[in-house]
């Protein structure tokens, strides 16, 4: 398969993965996942962020084993903000939080404020049942929607997944995905027994969603030429604004992606990039 890629498929892919590896199902000791983030920093593979999320219950034992610089996301497992003053070695550039059943978007943003570090960009990860209470311009917090998990129920449907990224093309509200993401194409989850969302799937909805589009039938896409054809075709304009709106994603693998995009001739081949055996992307 051609490896040659246009602007706009370059740009649909860069810095699309954040290292979930401390996450389920993958759930590698502290240790093990600064090991890989190192050197996945080495192989400064465009497809990658290279930012670490870490839970913030878990920030101290981070902090012990840290050794290099590293660009946090942090994820939000604690009542309150852990202390953010002693940041050496640390840039938090996400901070990632649930909301509570009677809270709002909004509502996060005004209890969390003058609580986040410099710089750093709230996302606050919203129900499926919560489209009512979303907010209508992009100049609060962003959000953050949940793709999967560990049991079939925690999968959302195409039509529920697409009206979230439809609100958020609508009113230019960036967001992120986490967890279920596992490959880049929907495919049929046998032991589940539930469809997962491919992670190229919904970046190719975001596309359609900005354009004005739904971006319900191509969450449902299985067929994989018919993917690659649709990625190839994003003009450079609309391969921006998407990832405008979606910041990224969290991937306990930081290999399975870049192999899967690889493989579909989506980027470039690297002879030089690192890969990592994992149990399972997020």
């Amino acid at each position: 398969m051609s490896t040659d890629v246009g602007m706009g498929t370059a740009a649909l892919f860069r810095g699309l993965v954040d290292d979930a590896g401390l996450f389920p199902p993958t759930g590698l000791p502290m240790a093990e996942a600064l090991e890989r983030h190192r050197n996945d920093l080495a192989g400064d593979d465009p497809v990658l962020t290279h930012r670490f999320l870490c839970p913030a219950g878990r920030l101290a034992e981070l902090r012990d084993h840290l050794t290099f610089p590293i660009r946090l996301g942090l994820i939000m497992d604690t009542p309150a903000l852990p202390p953010l003053d002693d940041l050496d070695g640390l840039a938090v550039e996400l901070v990632e939080v649930r909301q509570a059943p009677d809270e709002t978007p909004q509502a996060v943003s005004e209890r969390l404020a003058g609580g986040l570090p410099g710089g750093a960009r709230l996302f606050v990860e919203v129900p499926l049942d919560g489209r009512g209470s979303l907010p209508r311009d992009g100049s609060g917090p962003g959000l953050k929607f949940r793709c999967g998990g560990l049991t079939a129920g925690a999968f959302p449907s195409a039509v529920d997944l697409g009206a979230l990224i439809a609100h958020c093309a609508e009113y230019g509200v960036p967001f992120k995905a986490t967890a279920g993401l596992h490959n880049a194409v929907r495919h049929f989850d046998s032991a589940l027994g539930v469809d997962r969302h491919g992670f190229l799937n919904l970046v190719l909805a975001v596309c359609a969603a900005t354009e004005g589009r739904d971006p319900v039938p191509v969450l449902k896409l299985t067929d994989v030429g018919e993917l690659v054809r649709l990625a190839r075709a994003v003009p450079q304009e609309t391969a921006t604004r998407a990832r405008r709106l979606l910041v990224s994603y969290g991937s306990c693998s930081t290999s399975t992606p870049i192999e899967d995009l690889t493989a579909l001739g989506l980027v470039a081949r690297r002879p030089s990039a690192t890969t990592h055996p994992t149990k399972e992307s997020k």
